[in-house]
């Protein structure tokens, strides 16, 4: 019954997420929300702004937590993908709908590589980030070693970006 108080006491993205009103807390939810796939840290910014984290705090903390699941993307994909195919016809096509995905970006990323990949993820627009961009590295049997940097600066560009589009570029500061 407490939790449930908690929860109608404080509504909003706050309320919703909320680990407790502590630092930690603001910190725990805004990197969880930055390892959420469509989300990253396009949503965690925000949020944890929203929760009372400084900007830079939240900017941070939201990259670090985008990049957590990237190495287990890139290295465990495609054998997730081949279990999935032979569990179901339902999962096989979601799996077909990821590799056609992956496979659209493809020219992009391999004309330019390591470039390609980071403006790729550091795009802030729907379909790409650095989920998006860990499927197409793994698409492509890119190494971890080879895909992960261009990955993290996509990323680290991307906060800036949207900390910037949000707050302002002086809040960089």
């Amino acid at each position: 019954a407490p939790m449930r108080a908690h929860f109608l006491k404080n509504k909003g993205v706050e309320g919703m997420f909320s680990f407790g009103d502590t630092m930690v807390g603001h910190i725990l939810m805004t990197f969880l929300i930055s390892m959420v796939p469509v989300l990253e840290l396009r949503a965690a910014i925000p949020a944890g702004v929203i929760a009372g984290l400084d900007i830079k705090v939240a900017l941070l903390t939201a990259v670090i937590g985008n990049l957590v699941p990237i190495p287990f993307i890139i290295v465990f994909i495609r054998k997730i993908f081949k279990w999935m195919q032979s569990k179901s016809e339902r999962l096989a096509k979601i799996v077909k709908h990821f590799e056609e995905k992956a496979e659209r970006k493809k020219a992009q990323v391999l004309r330019y590589e390591f470039w390609g990949l980071m403006i790729f993820v550091a795009i802030p627009l729907p379909g790409t980030g650095a989920w998006s961009g860990a499927l197409v590295a793994a698409m492509l049997d890119m190494q971890l070693k080879r895909a992960f940097p261009a990955i993290a600066a996509g990323v680290l560009i991307a906060g800036i970006i949207v900390t910037s589009l949000t707050y302002g570029i002086s809040a960089l500061a």
